[in-house]
């Protein structure tokens, strides 16, 4: 039987419902959504995930208890987009609020909302990567980013650097809203049991978590791989992840007989953590990784490249090198190496860094109180 009389039931505020839309995605777009939908259902909120099919294999969504719709948002335009368009539209129906993850999402969510059209949902944009393409790809991803960002009632940007960004393209109100990694489970196996996986010499581990993608520059991370070999004993550079780069880097790393090991996509990054001697990111741009936060959090000394968000999210508690540079990437694990006093300094550091960052728990709190800003409740 309900609650009350249906007087008092009509004078209830209704309960919230929230569509979180996302494109194709395999890493943290799509883990912040799922952190996102499940905070957000905890809360008594009503969530549909709206995206391809592969994100609700990958993530999970209906384990959060959010109801997930299939829309097919690819990770750059196609004639299909207007079907996606629809799709969402539907899925869109009787929501409060709709909160798009990503310049795809962003894209085909405004065209589904619409600035005109009657009933409009209030929309939300969180930027989660720069626009890094060049040349005419560039011109035009630039083009469509600006569209993205004028559709948006509120545009959330993972870093300072995309909140700069939106402001100057034309967002109407653009706010800083960080994305924080999940924490790690425990880890299920002892550091001798995973380095003996990994390597059978007693020899320093160097370790990076990411999608095998341009913006991660591997390519520059297997050159200082290379300077390595020179260091005794040398390290291994172990790299979990998977992606389009593979077969290219797998090649050069035969052909230049690197001590590099290509373990894919692991489900155990808690664990290979806990092997690990030094955690290394060389990427073009970061807004707030999700591997260098776990990294801070557990422990293990930190080399990265000083991009995007990277300074602000670590401070003074990792080692920061220029983009591009090999030579000075490689000198920074190995002067690390060998400096035991340094690596349990920056171990203490990081701890003491990842106490200062939002956790899953304030970000949820943030996004609700933009719905509840922008819905008609």
């Amino acid at each position: 039987m309900a609650d009350g009389t249906p007087q008092e039931r009509a004078s209830k505020p209704a309960r919230l419902r929230a569509v979180l839309v996302l494109a194709t995605a395999v890493g943290g777009a799509g883990a912040h959504v799922r952190s996102l939908a499940e905070g957000l259902v905890a809360r008594g909120v009503a969530v549909t995930v709206a995206g391809p099919a592969s994100v609700e294999e990958h993530f999970g969504f209906t384990a959060t208890g959010a109801r997930f719709a299939e829309v097919a948002i690819s990770t750059a335009p196609r004639p299909a987009d207007v079907a996606a368009v629809r799709a969402l539209r539907e899925a869109c129906a009787g929501a409060h609020v709709v909160h798009a993850h990503g310049l795809r999402a962003g894209l085909v969510a405004g065209a589904a909302v619409g600035r005109q059209r009657p009933g409009r949902r209030p929309l939300v944009l969180t930027l989660h990567n720069a626009v890094l393409a060049t040349g005419p790809k560039g011109a035009l991803t630039r083009m469509m980013e600006g569209r993205a960002v004028r559709a948006a009632d509120v545009v959330l940007g993972a870093s300072a650097d995309l909140v700069d960004r939106a402001r100057k393209v034309g967002a109407a109100d653009a706010r800083l809203g960080p994305v924080g990694a999940p924490q790690l489970p425990p880890p299920g196996r002892e550091r001798a049991a995973v380095r003996a996986e990994l390597t059978s010499a007693d020899r320093p581990i160097v370790l990076t978590v990411g999608r095998l993608a341009p913006q991660k520059a591997y390519p520059v991370l297997l050159d200082a791989a290379r300077d390595w070999k020179r260091l005794d004993p040398v390290p291994l550079l172990v790299v979990a992840g998977d992606g389009p780069l593979l077969d290219e880097l797998r090649t050069r790393i035969d052909a230049d007989h690197l001590p590099v090991r290509l373990l894919g996509h692991r489900s155990d990054v808690a664990d290979l953590f806990t092997a690990a001697d030094i955690a290394v990111l060389a990427s073009e741009w970061e807004a707030r990784s999700l591997f260098a936060q776990e990294a801070l959090r557990v422990g293990v000394p930190l080399v990265a490249t000083s991009v995007g968000g990277t300074p602000e999210l670590v401070g003074d508690a990792a080692v920061l090198v220029p983009y591009g540079d090999a030579p000075a990437l490689a000198a920074a694990v190995a002067d690390l190496l060998d400096d035991h006093r340094k690596r349990e300094l920056l171990t203490e550091l990081g701890r003491q860094q990842a106490e200062t960052w939002p956790d899953e728990r304030a970000t949820v709190e943030q996004v609700l109180s933009i719905y509840e800003e922008l819905g008609p409740l």
